[in-house]
């Protein structure tokens, strides 16, 4: 199959790639309230902040949100999955789905001054595999790569062991986003602290637990297709505040000293519209949901009886409601409705039913109770070990850990929650497969998130991290996960991804709990804050009306 995108023009991925990202960039919009203005600060608070900010490292959602102002990608894509040109102008894909060619735009330089050239990408691809990086999200959606090849200063064909169709939407996100060669010859912990690249701003600082600045690049002149104009920035400078507290980061919109926040409290969602000098804009994000995991592979969630009757036998659709005032949606489905190839059939595959609970903890051989009103057997309690990294916890997860906890109780469930020292300690328990449940959301923009987290390669090992929670692993679900990276037809790797969500829903190795919504609140001084697909905020296109 061969294809070409002249700058300028698009690619629509229907019938040509499939989506598979974690992203892409901004979803252009007109710009609103007159013409947009250029100056000033535009200053938006977050309530977490990257652990590491070299996206080749990071998984984190927030590195992609702290790193896109400096980071430019080869190519972009749109929230309706269209592929657009970026730093590649054109590209062809080998018949055999094994090899894509890019022609790279000329004159551009990295913030840096290091020239902008096929080396450059094979110096990003390579970093992003090598060992050394330890990369957590980006090599593994590459892992078929096997080397890039220069064939001029402005032509490089990146190739694949086998055919790869998901590549030209990972390589839109920022996890992918192309970083001086000169920069990526420091160590890695250095990397973490600080990444040069291309794009419309430049960073001049990241203090961990304050935030990070940027200034305009001047003279930039590269954007992305679908971007809502050219040029440079219209911001001069771009400050990302973290403020963990929720109340105080509301504060900070409401009496102006922010212009747009992050994670609007669902309390308070109706409040801020209410306010005629603010606004609330929500996207829902596609991808894994956040949901739960369960170790099948290890202690008592081994028995799928038990993994179902805890699923069932809480009502997470209740829980959800009371605790975010609608502004979330109770899940059904490992992923959320907006994730192409997402299976409707979900929403009535499983419900809340205790007494079916308790029944099958019955069967499971669960039928004694100790002092406390736990389950037991042979004496021992009924115990689900969870691992629950506080200092991460976003969007009162917290108090949604409490409040499952003590309906675990009613069914005889004890859950004992833990709070790892360090976010390293919580890793180390991770990759060993050391807990019965773990919580996390996965944001990606396409059904392929589904391979992250249930292909059987995707299991984390003491040396390579992965994103397959449950350690499940079941040899038809991974032949339908490849069977869909193989194809370029939209209904067929939509068929495949149904027949994934199915089993495991039906084998419960997975608990779903809501589908996130990115609340970002605005002043209405701010305009054209644009979207990644996966659901978080860009700054390219945006402006502040000045005075």
């Amino acid at each position: 199959m061969h294809n070409r995108s002249p700058l300028g023009l698009v690619i629509p991925v229907a019938g040509l790639l499939a989506l598979s990202a974690c992203g892409g960039t901004q979803a252009a919009r007109a710009p609103q309230g007159g013409a947009p203005v250029k100056g000033g600060t535009l200053t938006f608070a977050v309530n977490t902040e990257p652990t590491c900010l070299d996206p080749h490292q990071s998984p984190q959602d927030v590195t992609g949100l702290f790193t896109r102002p400096a980071l430019d990608s080869l190519v972009a894509l749109d929230a309706k999955g269209t592929i657009h040109p970026w730093l590649a102008t054109s590209w062809k894909v080998s018949g055999d789905q094994k090899s894509y060619t890019f022609t790279l735009r000329q004159g551009v330089k990295f913030s840096d001054g290091t020239p902008f050239d096929a080396a450059a990408v094979k110096a990003n691809l390579d970093h992003i595999v090598a060992p050394a990086t330890k990369s957590q999200l980006a090599a593994s959606y590459i892992e078929p790569y096997t080397g890039s090849d220069v064939i001029d200063d402005h032509t490089v064909r990146v190739n694949f062991s086998r055919p790869y169709s998901p590549f030209l939407s990972a390589l839109a996100t920022a996890y992918f986003g192309m970083e001086s060669p000169a920069s990526l010859k420091q160590p890695q912990d250095a990397l973490c602290k600080q990444v040069v690249g291309s794009g419309p701003f430049v960073i001049d600082a990241w203090t961990p637990k304050q935030g990070i600045t940027f200034h305009r690049n001047r003279g930039y002149n590269w954007a992305p297709a679908n971007a809502a104009h050219n040029g440079e920035a219209y911001a001069d400078k771009l400050v990302i505040k973290v403020i963990t507290e929720n109340s105080v980061r509301l504060g900070a919109l409401t009496s102006g000293q922010v212009d747009a926040i992050a994670s609007v409290p669902p309390v308070n969602v109706r409040q801020v519209k209410a306010d005629p000098g603010l606004a609330v804009d929500v996207r829902q994000a596609p991808g894994g949901n956040y949901n739960y995991y369960p170790n099948t592979a290890s202690g008592v969630f081994t028995d799928r009886r038990v993994r179902q009757a805890f699923r069932d036998g809480i009502d997470f659709a209740t829980i959800v409601k009371n605790l975010y005032f609608g502004a979330y949606q109770p899940a059904s489905s490992p992923v959320s409705p907006s994730t192409t190839g997402y299976d409707k059939g979900t929403e009535t595959q499983w419900r809340y039913d205790p007494a079916e609970a308790g029944r099958l903890l019955d069967e499971a051989g669960w039928t004694g109770r100790d002092s406390e009103g736990y389950r037991t057997k042979d004496g021992r309690r009924l115990t689900v070990r969870w691992p629950f990294y506080k200092a991460a916890a976003r969007e009162n997860r917290d108090t949604l850990t409490e409040q499952v906890q003590a309906e675990a109780k009613k069914i005889g469930v004890d859950v004992d929650v833990t709070n790892p020292p360090s976010i390293g300690d919580f890793v180390t328990a991770f990759t060993k497969g050391d807990y019965d449940l773990v919580d996390f959301s996965w944001q990606r923009a396409d059904g392929d998130a589904l391979r992250n987290l249930f292909s059987s390669a995707s299991i984390s090992t003491p040396t390579r991290f992965g994103q397959n929670a449950a350690r499940y692993s079941d040899k038809e679900v991974d032949g339908w996960l490849s069977d869909a990276l193989d194809t370029t037809d939209l209904g067929r790797r939509a068929e495949l991804y149904a027949k994934v969500q199915h089993k495991v829903t039906d084998e419960a190795a997975v608990f779903p709990v809501y589908v996130f919504n990115y609340l970002l609140g605005e002043s209405k001084r701010v305009h054209g804050i644009g979207w990644e697909p996966q659901a978080y905020p860009t700054f390219y296109d945006a402006w502040v009306v000045q005075g």
